[in-house]
């Protein structure tokens, strides 16, 4: 019955994505071995099929929003330097440390990208 259940809802689900009809039957023979091979007793199979099933939502991410880009490069590269300053430095030495360390790096890298000086965003909650 759950079964069934769940495989009209994601039967319905692609329909509404607007997916081309041909995808349809190969994604839901995934769905569906998935969930057939989340109970193996084969351990690597059945830690594959859940991982599958646990993150089958974030695969239609990018289908619905479209503006997205398809990898995080961008986002990784940005966060480079920081690591390697993070490594040269030892890290911080206190969880306050770290989140002032975090701020920093978002704050920075997001002026960056918007191209603008993070000293005004710097100088002010310094100042107060």
């Amino acid at each position: 019955m759950v079964r069934r259940v769940l495989g009209e809802s994601f039967s319905n689900w692609l329909t509404y994505r607007d997916f081309d009809p041909h995808h349809a039957p190969r994604l839901n023979a995934l769905f569906d071995a998935c969930r057939h091979l989340a109970d193996s007793g084969h351990e690597p199979t059945r830690v594959r099929a859940r991982e599958l099933l646990n993150d089958w939502d974030t695969f239609w991410v990018v289908p619905d929003h479209p503006e997205l880009p398809l990898m995080n490069n961008e986002a990784e590269r940005a966060l480079r330097h920081w690591v390697i300053a993070r490594r040269i430095g030892m890290g911080t030495r206190t969880p306050q440390g770290t989140r002032a360390c975090a701020l920093l790096a978002s704050v920075i890298e997001t002026c960056r990208k918007h191209s603008a000086s993070p000293w005004p965003y710097l100088a002010d909650p310094a100042a107060a």
